[in-house]
C-alpha cells in the first residue's frame, strides 16, 4: 500500500501545523490541547521543519523555561524529512525506523499534502495483515 491510499479521505487543510514565527509556548500548548506529537512548521506554504515532543524535552533540559519564549524555527527539527504520496508504508516505516522518527510530512511537488505517524502506518500494516488472515482462514474453511 502506498500512503496517497493511506491519506484518501483525509482533508489537508485538516493537518493541525504552526508558523515559523509563533512562540515555542504556544506550540507546546498546541500539542497538549490536541493531544498530538507533532505539528509539521510551515514558512511561506511549504514545510520548514517539524517540531515534536522530543524538541521540547531537549531544548528544557539544555536551556530550562527560557525556550518556551523562542519561536519554533529556532529549536524545530529541519530540515525535515518527508515522503511522497507514492511512497509505500513499508518504505515509510523503514524510514521512520531508521532516522529514529515518528511523523512524516507528506510532499507532493513541494507541498505538504499529508501527515503520517508512525501509529499510521502501523495501523495500516496491521489492517493488511488481519485482511489476509480473514482470506486464509475463508479459503481455508470452504476447501
Amino acid at each position: 500500500m502506498d500512503i496517497n491510499r493511506l491519506l484518501r479521505g483525509r482533508d489537508p487543510a485538516a493537518i493541525i501545523r504552526c508558523d515559523v514565527n509563533t512562540p515555542v509556548r504556544d506550540v507546546v500548548a498546541l500539542l497538549a490541547g490536541k493531544r498530538i506529537g507533532a505539528v509539521p512548521v510551515m514558512e511561506h506554504g511549504r514545510v520548514a521543519g517539524i517540531f515534536s515532543e522530543r524538541d521540547v524535552l531537549y531544548r528544557l533540559a539544555d536551556e530550562g523555561a527560557p525556550c518556551l519564549d523562542r519561536r519554533v524555527c529556532e529549536v524545530m527539527t529541519s530540515p525535515p524529512i518527508t515522503v511522497e504520496p507514492s511512497t509505500t508504508t513499508d518504505e515509510a516505516m523503514a524510514l521512520m525506523t531508521r532516522r529514529r522518527i515518528r511523523h512524516l510530512p507528506v510532499c507532493d511537488s513541494g507541498r505538504m499534502c499529508g501527515f503520517v505517524s508512525i501509529g499510521d502506518l502501523v495501523k495500516s500494516r496491521m489492517d493488511v495483515v488481519e485482511a489476509e488472515a480473514q482470506d486464509l482462514r475463508t479459503y481455508i474453511q470452504t476447501a
